[in-house]
């Protein structure tokens, strides 16, 4: 993952501890995952709206 190792992910983590406190790391997780939960949804959503411009006869049932 990205080259990292378990120890360069452990100097990560403990120096987001300091930084944040442990009080605040679960939201900060829970926030990061939102966004990219949200940002894979858009991308999906541009790509079926380029597909569904590119080609078809307009036969096809379109998505809701």
């Amino acid at each position: 993952m990205f080259g990292l190792g378990a120890t360069e992910l452990m100097v990560i983590l403990g120096i987001a501890l300091v930084v944040f406190g442990p009080g605040k790391l679960p939201e900060l997780g829970s926030a990061l995952g939102k966004g990219i939960k949200d940002f894979r949804k858009s991308v999906d959503g541009i790509e079926g709206k380029e597909e569904e411009t590119e080609g078809g006869d307009g036969d096809e049932a379109k998505p809701e």
